[in-house]
């Protein structure tokens, strides 16, 4: 059977800084300036501009009919990936063979007009989109029913709230009827209902035997979608196989090569348009010493090292502990703790102890964000560190846990007392008939 998809010693190479050739508008000013810098130029050598390769020498292949993740840091190329895929750029090494039509959820929304109706950029869309008037028109009850804006479809989406925005954007993309679907984290947007309405969807269009590649940070998500994955990392390839070995070994990868201490003032997974307000993570054990490696139930002490360019009279931190599957295991918050932090009006190190790491063996990430009570989430990292969970004799039993006990550990106390006489039965039962009869 011939592959759906086949990229083949694929190559992306970008050149960094302004490119040469590009028509913009100057001042006078800037045109003088510009031709006395052309002439000193001439005098001296002129160092090549920089290259930077997003993709390098990929190559694999997705059977038809399989729903495949692909999952690693930001700034892997796996955007750029699924651009090259849907022909929106062209690569500068290699090939890509598809069968069949291709679709993208690569940017939802976009193509839409906002002095249109609803109704018109439904066809709009689904035209930009690559589907015909006719699909459209066949598939348009359901796309109304799926965006749930039947009462507003004939009102200008410019008058749409964003959550109203986002599910006819899309209702529309999901609908296609393309060989090969590629979607590029859209299941990001919109509340926790439409995401979950948004997975089932997606789910549909891999059991009616259509090839999806889908790219996300939501780890459940790709373990609930795909049978296979790719890690792709460093512009290559870095492991493929069942989506459950891949998206193990991508957490593993979040790990911090300095052992408990990671720089984040240029961290990957800080979310775009935050506020670089964390410096430095440390993870220290009972004894002060920074590791990513620690046993069930020993203590844990979190260092954040903070700096703000404006005083923050409330500050507010947050770090959530995540499994493999990207779920939520458990949280620790400063308006979770008695008291409140002291105004800070220069850099801090924040500390957070825990007194018991109790969780189940296993590999966890950590979420930070930090923030005021006015800009609540000023600075935010998704996945900024792993931290590993070993086994130990947390029950004092000399039997170790294992992960089939759960993810959070907890001791009890069991014990049996005496029998109560029969006597204290019987009167008991004396008192409960008393009781009915009345």
């Amino acid at each position: 059977m011939l592959p759906a998809v086949r990229v083949e010693h694929l190559g992306k190479r970008y050149q960094v800084g302004r490119a040469r050739g590009v028509c913009t508008y100057h001042t006078l000013r800037e045109q003088l300036t510009g031709a006395l810098t052309r002439v000193l130029r001439r005098s001296r050598s002129v160092a090549p501009p920089e290259e930077f390769w997003a993709l390098k020498d990929i190559s694999f292949d997705v059977q038809p009919g399989s729903v495949v993740g692909i999952v690693g840091p930001n700034g892997a190329g796996k955007s750029t990936l699924l651009k090259i895929l849907s022909r929106i750029t062209r690569p500068t090494t290699g090939k890509v063979t598809i069968a069949g039509r291709v679709g993208s959820l690569l940017e939802v929304g976009t193509g839409f007009h906002p002095e249109l109706t609803g109704r018109e950029n439904i066809y709009l869309n689904g035209a930009i989109l690559g589907m015909t008037r006719r699909e459209i028109a066949r598939r348009f009850d359901e796309i109304v029913a799926f965006a749930e804006v039947e009462r507003f479809l004939d009102t200008p989406v410019k008058r749409y709230s964003s959550g109203m925005y986002v599910r006819l954007a899309f209702a529309v993309a999901a609908h296609m009827e393309p060989e090969v679907l590629l979607v590029d984290e859209v299941l990001a947007v919109g509340d926790a209902a439409f995401q979950k309405k948004c997975l089932r969807r997606m789910k549909d269009v891999g059991q009616q035997g259509r090839t999806v590649l889908f790219v996300s940070h939501n780890m459940a998500a790709v373990l609930g979608l795909c049978q296979r994955a790719f890690l792709i990392g460093q512009g290559g390839v870095r492991q493929e196989g069942p989506a459950a070995e891949v998206v193990e070994a991508y957490v593993r990868t979040l790990a911090s090569p300095a052992g408990g201490r990671i720089d984040l003032r240029c961290h990957p997974s800080r979310a775009a348009g935050a506020v670089p307000l964390l410096k430095e993570l440390r993870l220290r054990n009972s004894r002060g010493v920074a590791t990513d490696t620690y046993c069930c139930g020993e203590p844990l002490t979190i260092e954040l090292d903070f700096q703000s360019i404006r005083p923050l009279d409330n500050p507010h931190f947050g770090i959530g502990f995540d499994d493999n599957m990207g779920q939520r295991v458990f949280s620790v918050a400063t308006y979770l703790s008695p008291g409140e932090l002291p105004p800070l009006h220069s850099p801090r190190t924040v500390r957070c102890r825990i007194a018991e790491l109790s969780l189940a063996p296993g590999t966890y990430t950590l979420s930070l964000s930090a923030g005021s009570a006015s800009h609540y989430l000023m600075d935010n990292l998704p996945n900024a560190v792993a931290l590993e969970v070993t086994a130990t004799d947390f029950y004092g039993n000399g039997r170790l846990p294992t992960a089939d006990l759960g993810q959070v550990l907890v001791r009890s106390r069991w014990e049996v007392t005496e029998e109560a006489p029969r006597e204290d039965y019987e009167a008991r039962g004396r008192s409960s008939s008393d009781v009915v009869g009345l």
